[in-house]
């Protein structure tokens, strides 16, 4: 099995800046697609980016310039840096995993911003 933990989020003003960080542990977790997405109340998840092993990136439109997602293949964490946060961005972020056709989800962070 796959565990995702999730830390970091909280909340911040309108121009601001978070972290969100993410560590997998199990069986068979290295090299896999990682990802981050979000949900707000009465919407659907949406991407918000996501990084294959070998550093390849994408990202949903609404957060290009602004976020950027990372990894470390051996500590097998995933970050992401977002600045110049709005309060559109106010969401429960989840990190992602795929891995053997299979989708792995952390707990959630709640990243809220005041206008």
């Amino acid at each position: 099995q796959v565990q995702l933990v999730e830390s970091g989020g909280g909340s911040v003003q309108a121009g601001g800046s978070l972290r969100l960080s993410c560590t997998a542990s199990g069986i068979m977790v290295r090299n896999h697609p990682m990802g981050w997405y979000r949900q707000s109340p009465g919407k659907e998840r949406e991407l918000v980016a996501t990084v294959t092993s070998g550093g390849t990136t994408r990202y949903g439109d609404s957060v290009k310039g602004r976020f950027t997602i990372s990894r470390d293949n051996v500590k097998i964490t995933e970050d992401l840096q977002m600045n110049s946060l709005k309060p559109e961005d106010t969401a429960v972020y989840y990190c992602n995993m795929e891995r053997f056709g299979s989708l792995y989800w952390g707990q959630g962070s709640q990243v809220t911003v005041a206008s």
